[in-house]
């Protein structure tokens, strides 16, 4: 046999290898952590030669379908994890914590920006308001469950009712907000700051508005575990820190909860952030 033959029988043996490693994986996740993981699959893909494809959704209707049992590789959920976990669907040794969203306040660009600092501030605005928008929880919208929490431990629910245009996802809110429909819009961070026209005031306090943890998994069903291992690797990556700048989010942690896998979550340092007053997260001392 030539050597040339040789040659490029080795060569074809090279490529098809390759394509063996190169992995094509699904992943599912709510609307709220897209700009993270639109910036970061990239990098992944560049890195480790695999191909994802991200299906977003509410946080709700994502948890829903990875309990029917869907076939994505990777799937995000929000908290509480039990009715994931106890579909079969996911495999719980690969519990990973990536981040924490937190709802927050936006008003039109070159708009003046409110105080928020506090309870009472962000009550005072709402009152004072003519009119708000923010995601439909009856759809499943994370980000408008959480606020009708925040609604109902400042005791304004009712008093809101007159001022409330509910919108079709974080995107519908901020288009409400754009066109001047309203004055203040009200959904996750990270999807503020993906959206024309619109500016993010800042995170609403804490003490009013709990931030949403999301968790991957890989799937029970995944026809590519040890790739969709690596994108859980990839994305939990301390040198993947998650910020307000450039998705919105902040580093997931569950420290101070187990882990349904029966082990206590690592605590590394650079999981512990808190938002700042120019909306960056950053690692507590």
């Amino acid at each position: 046999m030539s050597y040339a033959l040789l040659s490029c029988l080795a060569m074809i043996g090279v490529l098809s290898w390759e394509a063996a490693r190169a992995a094509e994986v699904t992943l599912i996740a709510p609307g709220g952590i897209r700009a993270a993981v639109d910036q970061m699959i990239p990098g992944f893909e560049r890195t480790t030669g695999h191909k994802v494809t991200a299906t977003f959704g509410s946080g709700g209707g994502t948890k829903e379908r990875v309990i029917k049992g869907e076939p994505f590789d990777v799937p995000i959920v929000q908290l509480p994890l039990e009715p994931v976990i106890s579909s079969g669907h996911v495999i719980l040794a690969t519990e990973t914590p990536l981040a924490t969203v937190s709802v927050g306040v936006a008003v039109r660009t070159g708009a003046p920006k409110p105080d928020i600092s506090t309870a009472d501030a962000v009550k005072r605005l709402l009152l004072g308001s003519k009119a708000i928008s923010y995601p439909n929880a009856a759809s499943g919208a994370a980000a408008g469950a959480s606020f009708n929490e925040t609604l109902a431990k400042l005791g304004i629910t009712d008093a809101m009712k007159p001022k409330i245009k509910i919108a079709q996802g974080g995107r519908g809110a901020m288009e409400l907000l754009a066109k001047g429909e309203v004055d203040i819009g009200l959904t996750f961070v990270s999807e503020i700051i993906t959206e024309p026209g619109v500016e993010v005031v800042g995170p609403l306090p804490r003490g009013i508005s709990t931030p949403t943890v999301l968790v991957g998994f890989v799937s029970s069903h995944s026809k590519e575990p040890e790739a969709a291992k690596a994108v859980l690797r990839y994305l939990s990556s301390p040198e993947l820190r998650w910020s307000t700048r450039n998705g919105g989010c902040s580093p997931g942690s569950l420290r101070g909860l187990p882990s349904h896998s029966g082990a206590a979550h690592p605590p590394p340092e650079w999981l512990r952030c808190v938002p700042k007053g120019d909306g960056v997260y950053s690692a507590m001392a």
